[in-house]
């Protein structure tokens, strides 16, 4: 009997590392993807091979954390787990140059002292520097913060606190579509076209700079002043504390 129960346990072992092993196999490519997403072109100092093999430890660990019978893709859940794990590789080994640190800290400054929502342009105006310098220390920004933004997630790396069978949560997350849409809307023609093609076709910086015949950096810019202003946005309408800079 013990024997029998032993085989069964063995057996069960090898069929879950075959699952991860599966999962991880089949989604190797996810991780370039990722890649592609938060960087395009790398910069000459950043290490390519090593922000690979972050990535690829991230989707380790979403393979051996996944749990199918959740109502959630694989791919959706490892998602988090390897763009958490490059930005973390990148904070570590890509220190911002300190003319780079001067700017976040001049656009810091800045920030505090502007009527909310604050502007890309507003920005500009009040520090001097250029659109693209300012689109740029946003960016940059973002990789100096020391906790990476899926972190602010449910521990399970799947949902925000609620539940669809919420009725309060589902209205609330309805809402925030619903701003978001209309946000989306009111940006400039060019920067909504690179959010709409970034997030909802799911397109590498690359492939929206082909479609909209512009340079990487160019879209990298749209990007990082859309993001900034939609969030700007939204937090105007939810009546949140701005915390960005």
């Amino acid at each position: 009997m013990n024997g029998s129960s032993g085989t069964l346990r063995a057996y069960q072992r090898n069929a879950e590392q075959q699952r991860r092993d599966d999962l991880i196999l089949g989604h190797l490519p996810l991780v370039k993807h990722v890649i592609g997403r938060l960087l395009g072109d790398l910069p000459g100092s950043v290490d390519a091979e090593n922000l690979e093999s972050a990535g690829v430890l991230g989707l380790v660990e979403a393979a051996a954390k996944y749990d199918p019978a959740r109502s959630v893709q694989f791919k959706t859940f490892a998602y988090l787990r390897i763009r958490g794990a490059i930005v973390d590789e990148l904070r570590r080994n890509s220190p911002l140059p300190q003319h780079v640190l001067g700017r976040v800290a001049q656009i810091r400054r800045a920030y505090r002292t502007l009527p909310h929502p604050v502007t890309v342009e507003a920005l500009v105006q009040a520090t001097g520097l250029t659109e693209d310098e300012v689109a740029d220390t946003l960016a940059a920004e973002r990789f100096s913060k020391t906790m990476s933004w899926e972190q602010a997630a449910e521990p399970n790396g799947l949902e925000p606190a609620g539940t669809a069978d919420d009725p309060g949560a589902e209205i609330e997350r309805w809402e925030g579509v619903q701003q978001l849409a209309a946000a989306i809307e009111a940006l400039p023609p060019k920067e909504r076209t690179a959010i709409t093609l970034y997030y909802t076709e799911d397109l590498r910086l690359k492939e929206i700079a082909a479609v909209m015949k512009l340079s990487v950096s160019r879209v990298s810019r749209l990007l990082s002043k859309a993001t900034f202003e939609l969030g700007e946005q939204l937090r105007a309408r939810s009546g949140a504390v701005n915390t960005v800079c």
